[in-house]
């Protein structure tokens, strides 16, 4: 298993809570699902003590076998000369990465699978560089917080920061690279340590570029960049939660009052990153200092108020609802210091999202492993350090029976919540017609 990571800031806060060659695109598809069937019916047994037989052991190891034969086959795949079997192997890989644990396998195939990477993020084009930077992220969780990851992450960071500084470069590719940079540096980097503190600049000096002029007005933004400085802010923030008292008090004073201008931007969700932003530093600072106050308090909750009514008919109707609600919680957590409680559940135990720093953690996971983040959450012992949660549980057939909901029960469930949900609606639909 992987080296735990140790002095994370999302384990220390309290509420966490266990419960109870020449191969086609079309080929590399056939791969992928072979790999997650094969992977999903092993992962399912491996926690559960069974009694089985000696055939059945056989039979898994044989399923096992099979599966890492065709993990290799895209890997190999990695060094075809034909750009879309290369993106199809990428595709295949960052899917297995992220459903699957393969700390096992990976720690033998680790260098193998970093120099390809590294040939595509030098040699491919933009989205052959976008997909080769997600690859590496999921690379890295895979290897947990131990020397492996962080071998890795001194290897390719040179050639990350040289994409993501090249303002020639694929913009996708840019994104890609500065969500990378932020989380592998996150999980293979100590506290306080050379290399947190060079992706800090590095980060700082993209979304810095839209903050506002000398005379207060902020710069027209070229296509594509909002997307770049969104991706390079959150993965920012995510590292501040590493640092020390002394370094978050320096990025406090130096940024809270310039990201408040930024709450002005043209784009929405730069807007809403540089909220949670906001309210993740403001939370930082409470932690640090009981006393901490952000400077014209009155002038950012005016402006938080404004967002959280936003009705302007000129954007989407979407990006204004999912606006309202994120800045309602950041209003909300400003003047009352409280933060609406997140359960998420997976397998019989759950996570508790009681901060914006946890929030803040868990999104950036939950950006990289996609759907796949609850399975990481069970049997990945870097998540498992970072948010508290222990060795991975070992359970026995009845107990996990016994958690499982009936169809009956689910079906009698579903029902009463579409009840519930056409009354709520049919109130709203009463509101609105007497309006009318």
């Amino acid at each position: 298993m992987p080296r735990s990571k140790k002095g994370k800031r999302g384990s220390s806060k309290p509420g966490v809570k266990n419960g109870m060659k020449g191969e086609s695109a079309a080929s590399d598809d056939d791969l992928t699902s072979d790999i997650l069937s094969h992977y999903s019916s092993a992962s399912e047994t491996a926690s559960v003590l069974e009694e089985g037989t000696g055939g059945e052991q056989v039979d898994e190891q044989t399923a096992q076998e099979e599966t890492e034969d065709k993990l290799k086959q895209c890997i190999d795949n990695l060094m075809d000369k034909s750009a879309k079997t290369r993106l199809a192997a990428l595709e295949s890989l960052r899917q297995a990465f992220s459903s699957r644990v393969l700390y096992e396998f990976l720690t033998g195939q680790r260098l193998t699978v970093r120099d390809c990477l590294e040939r595509s993020l030098k040699k491919g084009g933009g989205e052959e560089q976008a997909a080769a930077a997600n690859v590496f992220t999921l690379l890295c969780i895979q290897l947990g917080g131990g020397d492996e990851a962080e071998e890795g992450f001194k290897s390719l960071r040179p050639v990350l920061t040289s994409i993501l500084n090249d303002s020639s470069a694929n913009i996708a590719a840019r994104q890609s690279c500065a969500r990378a940079l932020g989380m592998c540096c996150y999980v293979s980097t100590a506290e306080e340590g050379e290399d947190l503190v060079k992706s800090l600049a590095l980060l700082e000096s993209v979304f810095t570029s839209s903050y506002p002029n000398r005379e207060g007005t902020l710069p027209t933004p070229k296509p594509g960049t909002p997307g770049l400085h969104t991706a390079a802010l959150q993965a920012w923030s995510l590292l501040v939660t590493l640092c020390p008292a002394s370094k978050l008090r320096e990025l406090l004073e130096l940024h809270l009052p310039k990201l408040q201008a930024c709450l002005q931007s043209s784009d929405v969700n730069y807007r809403i990153a540089v909220g949670e932003t906001i309210a993740l530093l403001v939370e930082l600072g409470r932690d640090i200092d009981e006393e901490f106050e952000v400077e014209d308090t009155e002038s950012l909750c005016e402006c938080l108020k404004s967002l959280a009514t936003d009705g302007n008919k000129h954007r989407a109707k979407n990006d204004r609802r999912k606006q309202r609600s994120i800045f309602r919680e950041v209003l909300h957590y400003i003047e009352n210091d409280d933060f609406t409680e997140e359960k998420i559940r997976f397998g019989v135990e759950s996570v508790y999202i009681d901060g914006w720093m946890r929030k803040r953690i868990y999104d950036a996971f939950k950006e990289s492993l996609e759907s796949g983040v609850r399975h990481h959450l069970q049997y990945n012992q870097l998540l498992r350090d970072i948010f508290g949660l222990g060795p991975p549980l070992i359970l026995d057939a009845a107990t996990i029976k016994g958690n499982k909901i009936s169809r009956v029960e689910k079906h009698l469930f579903n029902s009463a919540a579409f009840k519930a949900r056409t009354k709520l609606r049919n109130k709203v639909r009463d509101k609105r017609a007497d309006v009318m």
